[in-house]
């Protein structure tokens, strides 16, 4: 049980951190399409952390 709150928050967390990043890069000097390469980067470290957060955690083995 502490497995799974733990890593739901640090998920989050992790989640909290790069995404106020990319839109901070989106927002500023770079705007939208200089950002965009950072944004798809992202978003695809994202779905690897919450699916490695699903299988050590959630998944029944």
């Amino acid at each position: 049980m502490v497995d799974k709150i733990a890593g739901l928050v640090g998920s989050f967390l992790v989640a909290a951190f790069v995404l106020g990043l990319a839109e901070s890069i989106s927002s500023g000097a770079a705007g939208f399409w200089g950002g965009l390469p950072f944004w798809v980067i992202s978003v695809a470290v994202l779905l690897l952390i919450f699916y490695d957060y699903w299988d050590s955690c959630l998944r029944r083995k």
